[in-house]
């Protein structure tokens, strides 16, 4: 990212509208039949672990994490993160990711469930686990 000035926030409720924008422009329609969709209805995501990633004023990525439970043991889910098309592959992504990752631990949060694409989040994650052993 040499050249992008980008500024990560914390996710505010005014953020909410352009944020589903962006979800629309990147995920498109088809996004609410996905599973990793489906675990998300009706559950509100944490603005304290969710963030925007902006290049002056403009929205250009957003991550996003909610509360879950595996059993008895809480976790949370981390998702949706999106970028804008003309911004990928310049490091916003990644630093969603990490700032997302880092304060939630630095909050006391010690499982982070990711469902998504498995070389993408590899290269920040530390561990993983796949589906059927």
């Amino acid at each position: 990212m040499t050249e992008l000035s980008l500024t990560i926030l914390p996710e505010t409720p005014k953020d909410a509208q352009a944020i589903e924008r962006l979800h629309e422009r990147t995920f498109g329609p088809g996004r609410f039949v996905l599973s990793a969709y489906r675990l998300r209805e009706h559950v509100d995501h944490l603005l304290d672990v969710s963030f925007t990633a902006r290049i002056g004023t403009l929205l250009v990525g957003s991550v996003r994490q909610l509360p879950i439970c595996i059993g008895d043991t809480p976790a949370l889910m981390l998702g949706p993160l999106t970028v804008e098309p003309p911004f990928r592959s310049r490091g916003v992504g990644r630093a969603l990711l990490e700032r997302a990752i880092n304060d939630a631990r630095a909050k006391g949060h010690r499982l982070i469930v990711l469902v998504g694409d498995e070389p993408y989040y590899a290269r920040v994650a530390s561990s993983r686990s796949r589906k059927g052993g």
